[in-house]
């Protein structure tokens, strides 16, 4: 089957095609996406009337690119994906609306996809990774450790209770007058920097529940920057430094209790799967590969470019669903809140159903 991708939930204006053979083994045929960050980056952080707007200019144009590179046609589709949420609700209208009057005018079925799913199911696609396995998803936006036992069948284990680790870097780069998008920036600078400088808190460590909290450790980084102030070039290194060192052992330790839970209630996973921007960390590279190494599991990892929001995923988590019935109607409802554990897998799809064949 081959389905088109469309995701707008924050600023990269992205659409893809990809196919699914019979034997659940993907190809990517095209996967166009266009980064809004210079739009943003005078203002420190992505502004959500300005990224609705670049959608609704780019959106059709991307479409159009995705599906001439991949040499498709609309009747030739088997469906279309849309990201439905969770994101910011003025580009998640644009992208579903899209969507929706393809489906309509082509005659084909409408998936709408939970963004987080998208980002679960992303390491099928590139690896053929079995069910189930446990996701540490960490973006701008989310930081969870998920156990992933099969398509609509998710766990939380653990969640942050306050910033998303990708957040807490970009906030961390704007304290520092880096600049925009920040993780990348702080991850340059601190290869320079000395990690044992400054002594930063390592939030939740040790704790029996697999959650994060960052807020602490950018408050205690903003304090260290304000009694040394003016900063030096060495200076905001070492803050870099110290900065991810903290975050790196604090994802050693949440991850570690995190696996823990996952055994105890799901057995063994195939898998330690990294998803989310942060996932192109290096240092983060390396802690991960060390708890799966604990483990005695491999790590998967998506290539870059599948890490960060894009149409591709979309289009997979599209293809994973309609391979088993699942599929959404018109008046699916854009969504800027959808925990990922509210998505309904095919036990849930076939109560309603049977519920409404008995109504």
């Amino acid at each position: 089957m081959v389905v088109l991708g469309i995701e707008t939930t924050c600023d990269e204006t992205a659409a893809a095609v990809v196919e699914r053979d019979g034997n659940g083994a993907g190809k990517i045929l095209s996967n166009v996406v266009l980064s809004q960050v210079h739009e943003h980056a005078i203002f420190g952080g992505v502004v959500p009337e300005i990224a609705a707007r670049a959608h609704v200019e780019a959106l059709d144009h991307i479409i159009e690119r995705a599906m001439a590179e991949a040499g498709q046609t609309f009747d030739r589709l088997d469906g279309v994906a849309a990201a439905a949420g969770p994101g910011l609700i003025g580009g998640v209208i644009v992208g579903l609306t899209t969507a929706k009057a393809i489906t309509l005018v082509n005659g084909k079925p409408l998936m709408a996809i939970n963004h987080l799913e998208a980002h679960a199911l992303t390491t099928r696609l590139t690896a053929g990774t079995a069910f189930p396995y446990c996701l540490f998803l960490a973006s701008g936006g989310h930081t969870q450790i998920v156990a992933v036992c099969g398509v609509g069948d998710y766990h939380l284990l653990g969640t942050t209770v306050d910033d998303a680790i990708g957040e807490a870097f970009d906030k961390t780069a704007k304290l520092l007058g880096l600049g925009y998008p920040g993780g990348p920036q702080v991850e340059k600078d601190a290869a320079r920097g000395d990690p044992a400088r400054f002594k930063l808190p390592r939030p939740m460590h040790g704790r029996p529940e697999p959650d994060f909290s960052l807020s602490g450790l950018k408050t205690a980084l903003r304090l260290e920057a304000e009694s040394i102030a003016p900063l030096s070039d060495q200076d905001v290194a070492d803050l870099c430094a110290s900065f991810q060192q903290a975050v790196v052992e604090v994802i050693h330790d949440r991850l570690r209790v995190g696996m823990k839970r996952f055994r105890a209630l799901h057995g063994t996973p195939t898998a330690l799967v990294a998803a989310g921007g942060v996932a192109a960390n290096q240092a983060v590279r390396k802690v991960l590969q060390r708890v799966a190494f604990e483990n005695g599991i491999k790590l998967e990892v998506p290539p870059a470019e599948l890490c960060t929001d894009n149409g591709a995923m979309i289009a997979w988590a599209g293809a994973e669903r309609l391979a088993l019935g699942l599929t959404d109607p018109l008046d699916f409802a854009p969504r800027a809140r959808w925990p990922l554990e509210e998505v309904a897998g095919p036990k849930v799809a076939q109560v309603f159903q049977a519920n409404a064949e008995q109504a």
